[in-house]
């Protein structure tokens, strides 16, 4: 019997995937563990490893298919003792040959080549008046386009004539079988005026798939040149996750101004002598602390809304948001409040070298209970991030920046950060949500605390 190897759910958002690459062909033996595929989940690549033993015998999916459902066969194997002759359709699928939807008198006429102009057998005097044409009819190369209602043209010709004014039903197609192609249109409208407008279809070709592809690329209608990319998986995921956070959930925003000088001079000190240990904390490193104590401190904080309950965490654990190529991901930092700041900085610079690769397994970017968001190495002042569902809460951390600042009731300049919550209100009320803010500025403006 057939051993059936089925598309993974490799994150727990995951309903559909992306088949990136076969690592294996039909014939070869495959042992638990090794390595078969590249799928394309909503977050990264990730290799797949097979779970059983066996000779292949199809792919039934083709490298680079897209929307391939979770629990969809992809490939099958034959156990060891049965036979492993490749199935017929062993190959992967390629993507269907298109379903020839039969321009009808083009392809008509090519069905039946010869007898286009048979007249009817010599019991039909008039030779004109077909007043109820017979199918045959249809092959007819010139009056057929005009007189049934569907004028034959190819689509590049259509706009053409669209934008220029032409009449197709006034035309006589030069194309096979009578279809009406650019050069009818561009020789009725005198050419001129469409090459003015579509520039870029010039030289096109009669296939209609190019022209469509010609059409789509040129500017229409005095807008700019653009070009369509198609999206992956994880960005179609981080639009449908945002979209839905921003339109159900209730945000409400909380800032702060931070000042940085005692954290940035502890920072420094802590470098030097972890120096021999080739660490190197980050300022990101101490907040990401920071928010693990302050979620401890204030645990009506660390919570999030779950439908008919409210989940309230006994542990903090801070999702970082990393920019890959092609959208973000949030490795997570497990237990960030009691974790030492050098466990902290050496796990961080892996979770994020390896989520630029793609590495990252679902249990290291999933199940955070709050989230971090630094834009402050790009210099941006303040801003206000989007909760990352189910989370209940994000700090958006802008760029620390000489600001005059009150220091010891006395005006002075200081290293100013701007920190943003934002909160989830149907878990985090307004009072809990400052109460929070100001447990993180706290240790933030004290940062020794973070060493007890």
């Amino acid at each position: 019997m057939a051993i059936n190897i089925t598309m993974p759910a490799l994150s727990p958002t995951m309903e559909t995937g992306t088949l990136a690459k076969w690592l294996i062909k039909v014939g070869d033996k495959v042992k638990p563990g090794d390595i078969i595929a590249e799928i394309e989940t909503d977050k990264a690549t990730m290799e797949v490893e097979a779970v059983d033993e066996g000779v292949v015998t199809a792919l039934l999916v083709a490298e680079g298919s897209e929307e391939v459902k979770v629990n969809a066969v992809i490939a099958t194997l034959a156990a060891e003792g049965e036979d492993a002759s490749p199935a017929p359709a062993s190959e992967p699928a390629s993507a269907p040959a298109p379903a020839v939807k039969a321009e009808a008198p083009a392809q008509a006429a090519k069905a039946e080549p010869a007898p286009a102009v048979a007249p009817a057998p010599a019991s039909a005097p008039a030779p004109a008046p077909a007043a109820t044409p017979a199918p045959k009819a249809e092959a007819a190369p010139a009056a057929v386009p005009v007189k049934e209602g569907r004028i034959a043209a190819s689509p590049l010709a259509k706009r053409i004539a669209e934008l220029s004014g032409v009449d197709l039903s006034a035309l006589k197609g030069s194309g096979p079988n009578g279809r009406i192609v650019k050069a009818d249109v561009e020789a009725a409208a005198g050419k001129a005026p469409v090459v003015s407008v579509l520039p870029s279809v010039a030289a096109a070709p009669a296939a209609p798939v190019a022209e469509k592809a010609a059409v789509a690329a040129a500017p229409v209608d005095g807008g700019a040149p653009f070009e369509a990319v198609k999206l992956s998986q994880m960005r179609k995921t981080i639009a449908r996750r945002l979209t839905e956070s921003k339109q159900t959930v209730p945000h409400f925003y909380l800032t702060v101004d931070v000042r940085l000088d005692a954290l940035l001079k502890l920072r420094g000190e802590l470098n030097k002598a972890l120096e021999v240990q080739g660490v190197k904390l980050s300022v990101n490193d101490l907040l990401v602390k920071a928010l693990g104590l302050a979620l401890h401190a204030i645990p009506d904080a660390n919570a999030s809304f779950a439908g008919d309950t409210l989940k309230k965490f006994s542990r903090a654990d801070v999702s970082v948001a990393v920019a890959i190529p092609g959208g973000l991901i949030t490795p997570v930092i497990r237990d960030a409040g009691n974790k030492r700041l050098s466990v902290i900085a050496t796990e961080m610079k892996d979770l994020a070298a390896r989520a630029k690769a793609g590495k990252l397994q679902p249990s290291e970017y999933t199940g955070g209970t709050a989230s971090i968001s630094n834009l402050g190495m790009y210099g941006i002042k303040q801003f206000d991030a989007v909760i990352n569902p189910p989370e209940g809460m994000i700090l958006a951390v802008g760029a620390g920046e000489k600001r005059p600042y009150v220091v010891d009731d006395a005006l002075a300049i200081a290293t100013v950060m701007s920190a943003t919550g934002s909160f989830d209100h149907r878990a985090i009320d307004g009072a809990v949500g400052a109460e929070l803010m100001g447990a993180f500025k706290k240790l933030v403006e004290n940062p020794l605390g973070m060493l007890a």
